[in-house]
C-alpha cells in the first residue's frame, strides 16, 4: 500500500508526465482557461481507463502470443476508441464543466500513449500500473491549473513585445519545471 502511494506522488509531483517527461505539452498549450478542469478531469479519466485497459491487453494478449513489438498499433487505437464515450459520460456526470471541443485535445495528448507504453515497459504489476495512470493524471492536471492560472497572470501584467503570448508561456513552463524539480528530494528510493 506505501509502494502505490508512493508511486501515486511520484508521478504527480516528481517524475510529471508534462514537466520531467515533456509529454503532454500540446493541451496545456492549447488549452482554454474555462476548459482547465473539464481537460484536467476527462485527461485523467482517459490516463486511467488506457491504463487499466492497455496492462492486459499487452501482459495477457501481446505478451503471450510474442507480439510485443505491435504494443503501439493496440495502446494509439484503444486510446483514441476511448475519448468519445469518456467524453458523453463526463458531459452527463458532470453538466456545469464544458467538455465540449476536448476532442482534439486528449487526441493530440502524447501523455496518454506515453504512460501506456511506459506501463508496457516497466513491469510491476497492475496495481503499481493503475497508481501511475491516477498519479500522472492528478499531475497534468495540477500543472494544467497552475499554467492556466501563470497565463492569466501574464495576460494582466505589462509584459515586452518580443516575449508576449508563447514565449512568456514556454519560460513560465520552465520555471513550473524548475519548482517541481524541488521535490525530487520528496522520495528516496
Amino acid at each position: 500500500m506505501t509502494e502505490m502511494l508512493l508511486t501515486l506522488i511520484s508521478a504527480a509531483l516528481i517524475n510529471n508526465l508534462v514537466l520531467h517527461w515533456p509529454l503532454g505539452v500540446d493541451p496545456l498549450l492549447g488549452s482554454e482557461r474555462d476548459q482547465v478542469h473539464a481537460l484536467g478531469i476527462a485527461t485523467t479519466c482517459l490516463m486511467l481507463m488506457v491504463g487499466i485497459l492497455g496492462y492486459p491487453a499487452y501482459h495477457w494478449l501481446l505478451v503471450p502470443l510474442e507480439l510485443t513489438s505491435l504494443r503501439l498499433f493496440v495502446f494509439l487505437p484503444l486510446s483514441v476508441l476511448l475519448i468519445g464515450p469518456l467524453l458523453k459520460a463526463l458531459s452527463r456526470l458532470l453538466p456545469k464543466l464544458a467538455f465540449d471541443g476536448l476532442w482534439p485535445l486528449l487526441l493530440g495528448n502524447a501523455g496518454v500513449l506515453g504512460l501506456a507504453l511506459l506501463n508496457a515497459q516497466d513491469d510491476k504489476g497492475f496495481f503499481h500500473a493503475t497508481a501511475l495512470c491516477l498519479g500522472a493524471g492528478l499531475g497534468f492536471w495540477l500543472v494544467l491549473s497552475l499554467f492556466s492560472d501563470l497565463r492569466q497572470r501574464t495576460i494582466e501584467n505589462d509584459i515586452p513585445l518580443p516575449f508576449r503570448g508563447l514565449p512568456i508561456e514556454l519560460i513560465g513552463a520552465g520555471l513550473i519545471a524548475v519548482a517541481f524539480l524541488g521535490f525530487s528530494g520528496l522520495i528516496k528510493t
